[in-house]
Order: structure tokens, then sequence, then C-alpha cells
């Protein structure tokens, strides 16, 4: 499914009204825009939030914009090493996003955005016109970077969205879809006590997901007490603390829909420990249908979401708004499907 919207085009402001803006020289915020060391940290910082409040561009990023290319775009994933090691999610991705750009002349940049130092420097380097677009993973919904990239003028293409009402270009899947069609599975194989791990639920994905759940409990005469509910980070070890959560709440429960193959995996681990049988006892369906799911102990059940389409769609998205940045924005999602194996 693909919808599109209209961009909000504004004006630029000059390196004057930021030199104003922040009570400096104009040769000041210059020093500071071509990273002279000769200007005080403090004054830095004077410049560079004058540069994020009014959304300058440099001169050379306007013309880049304009037509001279950089032949790069950047992949920012706003996550920390160890999770952007652990997840299949990013990897596949990633490979989807090199094949996308794989016959054109890109360049692709992976950038890891875990601090607000690590933002502020990954603006600054792409007001200096460095990069052609952006192509974000994994955004929390309080994250202001797609907003100020959009401010900026520069092509964005999200993966996965920060609300309904997302006005950025993104490339998302059907999770509400996807989540109410692994629990309808396991209401259907005669599971009466199912039970759900978030993820974080800053995050749209998480949400979708526990909405998805909910709609089926509710369709199949289940109970919507929260207490069925735990929350994860999509984590391996969170699946863990969540599933012996609800072990403890709900000793009954013969079924648990993890909202990703990590947390569904650490949902096995306790649940053995707790000697219960899967799926004799407890049925389990994960989120991803990552190469995790055909490897646990046993197999796990999974909604299989394109990971690699969604990366070449992503590129895809962000060419055409390089090409014409003013085009109106796309939302594109594509479709999940439930992949049953013998956990479930």
């Amino acid at each position: 499914m693909v919808t599109r919207g209209r961009a909000d085009r504004r004006s630029r402001p000059t390196l004057e009204e930021v030199a104003a803006h922040a009570g400096v020289g104009r040769g000041t915020v210059s020093r500071v825009i071509n990273n002279s060391p000769r200007v005080r940290e403090s004054t830095r910082e004077l410049v560079e939030r004058a540069i994020a409040e009014l959304g300058y561009i440099p001169n050379r990023a306007a013309r880049a914009l304009a037509g001279n290319r950089t032949d790069a775009v950047a992949l920012v994933i706003p996550e920390t090493e160890k999770r952007f090691f652990a997840e299949p999610y990013f990897s596949d991705v990633l490979h989807g996003v090199g094949t996308g750009l794989a016959d054109t002349d890109m360049q692709l940049l992976l950038t890891l955005v875990r601090t607000e130092h690590e933002r502020r420097r990954f603006l600054q380097y792409a007001r200096a016109g460095r990069v052609d677009g952006v192509l974000l993973v994994s955004v929390h919904g309080s994250d202001p970077l797609p907003d100020l990239l959009a401010e900026m003028g520069l092509p964005t293409v999200l993966s996965g969205r920060r609300s309904a009402h997302e006005s950025l270009s993104y490339v998302d899947a059907d999770n509400l879809g996807g989540a109410r069609g692994a629990v309808r599975h396991l209401a259907e194989t005669g599971r009466r006590r199912i039970a759900t791990i978030t993820g974080p639920l800053d995050m749209y994905v998480a949400r979708c997901r526990l909405g998805g759940y909910q709609e089926a409990v509710a369709s199949a005469g289940g109970d919507g007490d929260p207490s069925w509910t735990a929350h994860g980070d999509f984590t391996e070890e969170s699946g863990r603390r969540a599933m012996a959560e609800l072990l403890t709440r709900h000793p009954d429960l013969d079924a648990v829909f993890a909202a990703s193959d990590l947390m569904a995996a650490g949902a096995l681990h306790s649940l053995r420990a707790a000697g219960r049988r899967v799926p004799e006892d407890v049925a389990v369906v994960g989120f991803d249908d990552s190469p995790i799911a055909a490897h646990t102990d046993p197999p796990l059940s999974s909604v299989r979401q394109p990971m690699e389409e969604m990366g070449r769609a992503m590129a895809r998205v962000l060419l055409e708004g390089i090409e014409d940045p003013g085009a109106p924005w796309r939302h594109v999602v594509l479709p999940t499907e439930l992949v049953r194996r013998t956990s479930s």
C-alpha cells in the first residue's frame, strides 16, 4: 500500500540571520560551520543551537540539494552497537538498502547515533551538504532527528513510523495485521489464556503489535486484563524477564505472542527453566521471521515481515526524493505473513 502527501516548502535562513540569532559575528558562524578549532566551546554551542533552531543549511549544502550531488546517502541507526549486531533486523534491512543502491553511483554511509552529542555531530555533517539523503532505521517517538532533517529540506525516509499520522516518507510492514493474525492462529488452535510480550512502547511498531494482540484477544472472547501483558525492549534478555513475570502472574497461561523473535527466544529459555513444554504446555509465536526463528528449540512460529524488501523500498523512495526534492511524501506499507513452525 502506498500513499502520498504534499511536502512543506520553507524559505531557508541566511548566515547573517544565524549570526544575529546567536549574538555573534558572521565570521564566527562560518568558522563553526567549517569546524575551525579557533572557536570556544560555549560559543560553538550557541551557534549550533541557532543553526538547529533556524534550520539553516550552509550554501554548499543548498547547492548540493539543488543539483550538485555528493553521491552519498547515510543510513542512520539510533541504537547501540550491542543492539545493532544482536538483531538480525538491522542486517537484513542494510542488505536490502545495499541491493537497492547497487546499480547507482551512491555511496552508503552507516552511522550509529547513540547520544545527543552524536546527533548534533551528524546534523552538522548533514548540514555541510555531505550526503544527498538519509535513511533512518529504528526511530523512537521522542527522537527529534527526523523533524530536524525535514526542516533542513534533506530527503529522508524512515523505516517504520513514529505515529499513525507520520508525515515524512516511510516504508513499514503491516505490524497490526501481522500481530492480529498470529494471535488469531493461537486462538484457533485452542489456546485460551494468551499472554504477550511487547517491545518498547515509545516505538509505534511496538504499539501496533500490542494493538493487534488486543484486537485478536477481544475477538476470541479472551481476558483483556493488562496483567496478561509484560513489557520488553526487543532483546532476548527482556524476553526472559517478561516471560518469568507472566508465569508468576498467570501460571496457567497456555500461549504467548512475543513482539520479536529475540524476545520469543528469551521466552523459550524461561519456559524451559520453569519446566513448561513448548508447544504442549505453552505455544509461542514471535515476530520478524529472522534466522533465529528457524534455529530455536523448538523452531519458532513467527510473523514474517519482508525486511530486505523494506530496505530496497527505502532506497527506491529515497532516490526518488533526491531526484525530485519537492515531490510528495511517500508512505509504503508491505504485507506480513505467519510462518508456522513447531512452537505453536
